[in-house]
């Protein structure tokens, strides 16, 4: 399966109009995470993202809670939240909000550590993690050099071991591809990435 994955749109038109573009070759489109601004402009987001070619499926960032994102009213998307979807024979299953909690204030929409620990025990199985948060040590260092990663999202996927950890949150390391076990990880930035995954 071909899938197309992004993070942290932060209501970018160009990123988007090169995703929605991009999306025709896709059989899913993956985000994860942070469409708008400090919970304003969800509504540009559903705009932008308006001619997506595949059905995607999106977890909530910090920016935005997982009850407005399901309330935005984007086309064909299912948004998961400590939950999980099968989707032709792949198991995915999501967890957005900033974990640990963020230094950002009360806009920010975050989880404990101890809160992500417990929606992510209801997951035993799963070909893709979706977490708009990394997990700690991989892709999570922030241009001050602090780690601020999740360690219940590290224990979640050394657990689970998915195919594929799709993350964003932390920007400066947008890009950014490492291995823990027998999972990929990828910080994915507002670009386009491309994924081939099997069932």
């Amino acid at each position: 399966m071909k899938i197309l994955a992004f993070s942290d749109l932060h209501l970018s038109a160009s990123h988007a109009a090169d995703i929605v573009a991009a999306s025709a070759g896709a059989d899913l489109v993956i985000g994860a995470g942070d469409f708008c601004n400090m919970r304003m402009g969800l509504d540009s987001a559903v705009a932008m993202l308006a001619g997506l070619k595949a059905p995607m499926v999106a977890v909530p960032g910090n920016g935005e809670s997982a009850q407005e994102l399901r309330a935005a009213g984007f086309a064909n998307t299912a948004v998961l939240h400590g939950e999980g979807r099968d989707f032709e024979g792949l198991r995915l299953f999501g967890l957005g909000c900033g974990v640990p909690e963020t230094p950002f204030g009360s806009w920010s929409c975050d989880l404990s550590e101890v809160q992500a620990a417990a929606m992510l025990a209801a997951c035993d199985h799963a070909d893709i993690l979706i977490s708009h948060s990394p997990p700690k040590g991989l892709g999570d260092v922030t241009s001050g050099g602090l780690s601020v990663g999740s360690t219940a999202v590290r224990a979640a996927a050394e657990r689970i071991q998915p195919q594929l950890l799709l993350c964003g949150h932390v920007h400066d390391c947008w890009g950014f591809r490492g291995q823990l076990g027998k999972t990929q990880v990828a910080n994915l930035g507002p670009g386009v990435n491309w994924f081939e995954v099997e069932p």
